[in-house]
């Protein structure tokens, strides 16, 4: 099983960020992933220019026999086919997919496990709490929500309907 988290704030060929979340996922499902649990959309003000467009974010746990490179390929891959323009870090973009956990790995190099910033980014930890409470990171063994309790009270998503 593997964790991946999404985020655009960019229209695609698909349209506004959230229908790109949803057909990527559907994207994602026909290339051969088991998409186990989505969490609900969330919107996120834009890091680190605020005026930038928000975000929509999401978590899903997907099951998959791909080894954790294999996996970052095939999700660079859809960012692509959505229109994914590598530039500028940070900058507003059509669809982003990280691997932020994989059968619990750890690993450095061209491809860090569990994702480096996954304990400071409350966009990943409230849906990742949302649809898996008994998940544990794989170095601190604290849970999404424990994670999420250390962060200051700020950026804050909001849960969309």
């Amino acid at each position: 099983m593997a964790v991946i988290a999404l985020g655009a704030n960019l229209p695609s060929k698909s349209g506004p960020p959230a229908a790109t979340l949803r057909a990527a996922l559907a994207r994602l499902q026909a290339r051969g992933l088991h998409i186990v649990a989505v969490s609900s959309f969330y919107q996120t003000p834009a890091w680190p220019d605020p005026a930038d467009p928000s975000f929509v974010n999401a978590v899903a746990i997907v099951d998959t026999k791909l080894q954790p490179a294999e996996l970052l390929g095939l999700l660079h891959e859809v960012e692509t086919e959505y229109g994914r323009l590598r530039s500028v870090p940070n900058s507003p973009r059509t669809l982003d997919i990280d691997v932020i956990d994989h059968d619990g790995a750890v690993m450095s190099g061209p491809l860090h496990l569990p994702h480096p910033r996954l304990a400071e980014r409350s966009f990943v930890l409230v849906p990742l709490a949302e649809i898996a409470p008994g998940w544990r990171h794989p170095v601190t063994g604290a849970t999404a929500a424990e994670l999420l309790a250390r962060l200051p009270d700020r950026d804050v998503p909001e849960r969309l309907p």
